[in-house]
């Protein structure tokens, strides 16, 4: 049957972190849409050439196109026994197609995992972001400061915010991720596949959630 689990969760909900951990944990190939959209844009692929011929004219790449390359993902030796999905599908006419192509070689989707944090969470842990402008290491003002405040640690370079993480763009982000996404939950819901997890706790605390929701495959 193959192992194919879904991960779905909202900007900063930690979910490429526990995407790592889980691709470790079940020896299954992490298979994220933006990785895919890298590749094949860098290696000038058939469908690279067709998703930049949209985004060049500013438009959004078809849902045609964004599955064609998932699924030539798929068909590779390594995601025979499954693979960890992430970043797609994104919409219902997404999850539909994923649902007949892997019907065609006798899979379907075991789990689907979504990560739950609540907003206001996930405008504090991106608000709090900061970075050295030299080494670019990584910190947060409450989860992870430095010990100076201002100051990176490594190498007493000066931490800034990224213009994108301010509370307006998060919001922004959220909404349009609600928009797409919330119909999906309840269609896997509907399917009996769907695992919310509790994104709002430590991270070894939500891997092992995450782990424990898809022991019995």
């Amino acid at each position: 049957m193959g192992r194919y689990i879904i991960l779905l969760g909202p900007p900063a909900s930690g979910k490429g972190t526990q995407a790592v951990r889980l691709r470790e944990a079940l020896n299954l190939p992490h298979v994220a849409s933006g990785d895919l959209f890298r590749y094949n844009l860098k290696n000038n692929t058939e469908l690279g050439l067709q998703a930049k011929g949209y985004m060049d004219r500013g438009e959004l790449v078809p849902d045609a196109v964004t599955i064609a390359m998932v699924m030539a993902r798929l068909a590779q030796p390594d995601c025979e026994g499954g693979a960890l999905l992430d970043g797609f599908p994104r919409t219902i006419p997404q999850a539909e197609a994923l649902g007949v192509a892997l019907a065609g070689k006798g899979a379907r989707v075991a789990r689907v995992l979504n990560v739950v944090v609540p907003d206001e969470a996930l405008i504090e842990r991106v608000t709090g972001r900061r970075l050295c402008r030299t080494c670019g290491a990584s910190y947060h003002v409450k989860f992870n400061p430095p010990q100076q405040p201002g100051i990176c640690d490594i190498d007493g370079g000066e931490l800034y915010q990224r213009d994108d993480d301010n509370a307006e763009t998060v919001r922004n982000r959220l909404q349009v991720y609600w928009e797409q996404t919330s119909p999906l939950v309840d269609y896997y819901r509907g399917k009996g596949v769907l695992v919310d997890i509790d994104g709002d706790q430590d991270i070894d605390a939500v891997t092992e959630d995450l782990l424990e929701a898809v022991a019995d495959l």
